[in-house]
């Protein structure tokens, strides 16, 4: 495949991407890592939260969409990284067994001013499961290498 550049990436384009099965033991190995709340760590204990049962870190669940991201786009592309996420919502629990994918809306694409050889591109992912529920939505903008400017350099 051809690498992606900032010119790939047209306003309004909607494109669905991944397929990640989420496990109990990856949300308590997670969790004892990074997040050790009782409602990640242990089913029983977190029945007697307001969870009611186990459920994903919601970092855990932001990770897996970096990972489907980058299966997908990122690892394929002009990136050059971001300047971080403007707005992230977990909106409902993730559960072992809920199999994730992604919705990647392309919002906005303009030229950097004052680098002009990379592409500004905001982004909207909204995380979805396997019954087509939003559990995570996340809004960033991404620094993507403009095709011109990589060619002019070769």
């Amino acid at each position: 495949m051809s690498l992606l550049y900032f010119e790939d990436f047209p306003v309004g384009e909607i494109v669905e991407f991944g397929d990640r099965l989420v496990t109990a033991e990856e949300i308590v190995d997670f969790a004892r890592q990074f997040d050790p709340q009782p409602f990640h760590l242990d089913d029983a204990a977190a029945r007697g939260t307001q969870a009611g049962g186990l459920i994903a870190s919601g970092w855990q669940t932001a990770s897996l969409l970096m990972r489907m991201c980058c299966d997908e786009f990122v690892l394929r592309s002009a990136s050059r990284g971001s300047p971080g996420v403007g707005e992230l919502n977990w909106v409902k629990p993730v559960r072992p067994g809920d199999r994730l994918r992604a919705r990647r809306t392309t919002l906005s694409a303009r030229i950097s001013r004052s680098r002009p050889e990379i592409g500004l591109v905001e982004f909207q992912f909204e995380v979805l499961n396997q019954d087509g529920a939003t559990v995570m939505t996340q809004k960033n903008v991404a620094m993507i290498g403009r095709r011109a400017a990589a060619e002019a350099a070769r």
